[in-house]
């Protein structure tokens, strides 16, 4: 068996306060066999190579039994091996006041209902005033460092559940994210169908446009649509995602004549909701700390409520 290298695990004697003491959050592993280094234990377990470059950039983010390590450094069988949950670089967008409705939080996750009208992430014309915005702006104090890993991002006009992994391991570690969408649609549909299209960013000049267009050479996308009930002239669905693409539920239903009600980019703006009629309304994801399946669900906002 190799022998750990001692220059690799101890703190210099002039190094009085150790980084990692300044550290907020680790995450400890007990490990069931040798390794040549800490960088394939982290390989095999899934982190991402973005997030072991990050490690390295800082002494202390690694520790084995509570002393300093690298990547490169043996990891026995039966050591601790801790890591800093948060190694990313803190996000820096604007930080802004806005009212936050709380669905569920933990140490892990927070989980939010977003209103209609307000950006997830700050774009062109919702800079200053968005979603991003406010959750670093209501998390900075308990978390200075805190890096923005939002789940489910959700159109600017979609209301609905968004949700956040507070560090870098939970977000790693989270599975079976399932969303549920309330939609109202125009026209009549009768029958459950699954919508199969390919979904193209159009481009102008290298620049993304917000339209999206079906092209077979785009990334491939499928919509699972189950009708509700039909009330006068539109018809009220719950749709669930194989994929989630940008603009995946409204341009799909637009390409089969039945473009969301309120939908001014892919249908006609509508004189009674000012906004496309799509709601995020539940989300479940297995919670990998507490061992269980999560559930939650939003009611519809008062606007989409009154068309149905």
């Amino acid at each position: 068996m190799r022998e750990t290298k001692s220059d690799n695990l101890k703190t210099k004697p002039e190094e009085k306060t150790p980084l990692f003491e300044k550290v907020k959050s680790f995450s400890s592993y007990k490990i069931t066999k040798d390794y040549d280094s800490v960088y394939y234990y982290l390989k095999d377990n899934g982190f991402s190579e973005n997030f072991i470059t990050n490690l390295r950039k800082v002494k202390g983010y690694i520790l084995i039994d509570n002393q300093i390590a690298t990547t490169k450094s043996f990891l026995p069988k039966n050591a601790t091996l801790s890591i800093c949950n948060n190694p990313n670089q803190k996000t820096t967008i604007m930080h802004c006041i806005l009212p936050l409705d709380i669905v569920y939080e933990d140490a892990y996750y927070l989980l939010v209902n977003k209103p209609s009208g307000i950006s997830t992430m700050p774009n062109r014309s919702h800079y200053s005033e968005n979603l991003g915005g406010a959750i670093c702006h209501y998390l900075q104090n308990n978390q200075p460092d805190f890096t923005l890993r939002i789940l489910n991002r959700l159109d600017k006009d979609t209301s609905g559940l968004v949700l956040v992994a507070k560090n870098s391991i939970a977000q790693k570690d989270i599975k079976n994210i399932e969303k549920t969408y309330l939609a109202l649609c125009e026209g009549v549909i009768d029958e459950p169908c699954t919508i199969s299209k390919p979904i193209l960013t159009v481009r102008d000049n290298g620049v993304n446009q917000q339209k999206r267009v079906v092209s077979e050479q785009g990334q491939a996308a499928t919509t699972f649509v189950l009708p509700i009930k039909t009330i006068e002239n539109t018809t009220l669905l719950s749709i669930t995602l194989k994929q989630g693409r940008t603009h995946q539920i409204r341009l799909h239903l637009s390409s089969i004549g039945h473009p969301l009600v309120g939908d001014a980019l892919y249908g006609k703006a509508s004189d009674r909701i000012n906004h496309t009629a799509l709601c995020c309304n539940k989300l479940s994801f297995y919670h990998p700390y507490l061992k269980k399946k999560l559930s939650f669900s939003a009611p519809l906002p008062q606007d989409f409520l009154s068309l149905i």
